[in-house]
């Protein structure tokens, strides 16, 4: 009975993201609202030429309400980690989507707060790092705290930094709720694995208006959602499943994790400038220019750029599976993959300054 309410609770969903897109879309473009319109095109990481909407963010929220609703009424199952962070957050970049200015320096202020609000509120916790002496600083609460609000800036920014091509960020979101789900999925843990179905599936919905032509954007509520809920996806799991490396998870993030990283430290010590400020230097970026750049241009190169990213990404992370639990192998591998990262950006950032 429960398989088969979640079959027709699925088809339910899938009904009601569809056409309440399409009814938003229709609106919009017959009353030509404006305050959930992105039609900056000037913008450095914007890479669109037409009023493309921001309420990909506004429709996966609305989606997931009704999706905890249903998992509080047929399965009795509450998931207070997921709905606080995704409302705080979700707010927090709607109030960009509606076109309200607010100093970069002043929203990452509330960011901090609202995160060392909701892991305290949530009693979230990192119980192992694969280092020794990191698990020595953990067993102290206040670096605990730090270290687990630092993880979900890292990941909540870098959903936000990624998104800018068509497909981008909703199929990497995807792979890794794919990924977490088999995890769950095989360990019998139906409390994550539940959520992480229905994460996939509102993923897909969005992605059928967002990839390959691009008629909604996430916008940084999207983004901002969506990143919460990776975040604590995988710290959820984590807890979950101790036999699990610490750092194959540090590997099933580290595009998110490192794209925000390494961005950071080359707008201070290369570009100089305030890291919290955007650029179009990015790794998705400088593919993109070198699609353009090319002796024969691609017209479809904004999406190409999600899949190419996307394809290698999947590559990359599927030796972790190999040796989920192998503390040795997955640290050496994400060493690896950021150092792997490197080569691949000051190859394509090259490339582009000699043509």
């Amino acid at each position: 009975m429960v398989e088969l309410n979640n079959i027709f609770f699925s088809l339910v969903l899938v009904f009601i993201g569809y056409f309440l897109t399409k009814y938003l879309l229709i609106n919009f473009r017959n009353k030509k609202i404006d305050f959930l319109t992105d039609n900056q095109f000037t913008k450095p990481q914007a890479f669109h030429t037409e009023p493309t909407y921001r309420v990909g963010g506004l429709i996966i929220f609305f989606l997931l309400i009704l999706v905890f609703i249903y998992l509080y009424f047929f399965k009795n199952l509450i998931y207070f980690e997921y709905i606080s962070f995704g409302v705080l957050f979700f707010f927090l970049g709607f109030v960009d989507d509606l076109k309200i200015n607010v100093a970069p320096k002043f929203r990452l202020l509330i960011m901090i707060l609202l995160l060392f609000i909701s892991v305290l509120y949530n009693e979230i916790y990192i119980e192992k790092s694969g280092l020794e002496f990191l698990n020595n600083l953990l067993a102290i609460d206040i670096f605990a705290l730090f270290f687990v609000c630092l993880c979900f800036l890292f990941i909540i920014n870098g959903s936000n930094l990624i998104d800018g091509f068509n497909g981008l960020l909703g199929i990497h979101a995807l792979i890794i709720f794919l990924a977490l789900f088999i995890i769950n999925f095989i360990k019998g843990n139906t409390y994550i694995s539940d959520i992480l179905f229905f994460n996939i599936l509102i993923c897909v919905i969005f992605l059928i208006f967002n990839f390959p032509k691009a008629q909604i954007f996430l916008g940084d509520s999207g983004a901002y959602l969506l990143g919460s809920l990776i975040a604590i996806s995988v710290i959820k799991t984590s807890i979950s499943i101790p036999e699990i490396s610490p750092f194959f998870f540090c590997i099933l993030l580290f595009y998110l994790f490192f794209e925000v990283f390494f961005s950071f430290f080359r707008k201070i010590f290369v570009v100089r400038q305030s890291p919290l400020f955007p650029d179009d230097k990015h790794l998705h970026m400088n593919l993109y220019k070198f699609f353009l750049k090319s002796k024969k241009p691609l017209e479809n190169s904004n999406y190409l750029v999600s899949v190419y990213i996307n394809f290698a990404y999947l590559l990359l992370i599927l030796p972790g599976f190999v040796f989920i639990e192998s503390n040795i192998f997955c640290r050496n591998y994400f060493i690896f993959l950021m150092i792997f990262y490197i080569l691949v950006y000051y190859f394509f950032n090259k490339k582009i300054l000699k043509s």
